[in-house]
């Protein structure tokens, strides 16, 4: 990925975006599986249930348990928007965008504004190309520069948390930041974090070429006119990252 020490306008802690990095030492519920197709090896859902959060709320592990911490009402300055992995009568189990990768956790359901993605996207590790889905059907595919074998993408069950103004015109027109943290970088320049985005070639055009190409420190590069046929996924849906 190119770890991005932050997009600058919102503080977020890409996971390394063109520079040296500082080391540091799946599966959706029936409910979105609904006319899902499989695809490189993992289910595209043909809509996403997602629950918009408008406030911090409690956590728990499981339904009617003990309260064990907080979701935040938003990351980064943007409305915390999370796909529901399953349900229980007044409950919904969410994905989280913050560390470790693949958390989850349980929620009220009235503290939440449901509504339904019908976006997917599918990152195949092996084939160095992004796969855009609406209502699980194929939209687009696009050559992607992905991380190298010392800092890789990590591969699992994300989503799109937000999105942000680039720092410069060479990440593109936006920076999608999914859920997603790397695996080998947790401190990017002193920022407490390093997640994964998907961002412009930042000049790698040539190299990520028409196959693509391991040249990150673990984010995405797209060719800009692939990056901007993604504007349009909501907050919330799914991105699966398959080896």
């Amino acid at each position: 990925m190119a770890a991005l020490a932050a997009v600058l306008a919102l503080g977020v802690p890409l996971a390394a975006c063109g520079q040296q990095a500082a080391q540091s030492g799946p599966s959706n519920s029936a409910l979105n599986r609904h006319h899902a197709n499989q695809a490189g090896g993992t289910t595209v859902p043909a809509s996403t249930m997602v629950a918009t959060l408008h406030a911090s709320i409690a956590r728990f592990a499981t339904p009617g348990g003990p309260q064990t911490g907080t979701v935040p009402g938003s990351w980064y300055g943007s409305p915390s928007t999370l796909p529901v992995l399953a349900t229980r009568p007044g409950w919904l189990r969410v994905r989280l965008a913050q560390r470790p990768n693949d958390s989850t956790a349980w929620i009220l359901a009235g503290q939440a504004s449901l509504a339904r993605s019908p976006d997917a996207i599918v990152i195949n590790l092996g084939t160095r190309h992004l796969t855009l889905y609406q209502k699980a059907k194929r939209v687009f595919s696009a050559p992607i520069g992905i991380g190298t074998p010392a800092d890789p993408t990590p591969t699992g069950q994300y989503f799109v948390a937000l999105y942000a103004s680039p720092p410069s015109p060479a990440y593109g027109a936006f920076v999608m930041a999914p859920s997603a943290h790397s695996d080998t970088i947790t401190d990017w320049s002193d920022s407490g974090d390093a997640i994964i985005a998907i961002h412009g070639p930042l000049g790698s055009d040539a190299q990520i070429g028409t196959t693509g190409a391991a040249i990150s420190h673990g984010c995405i590069r797209m060719h800009e006119p692939d990056l901007i046929r993604l504007r349009q996924v909501p907050a919330g849906s799914p991105i699966d990252i398959v080896a």
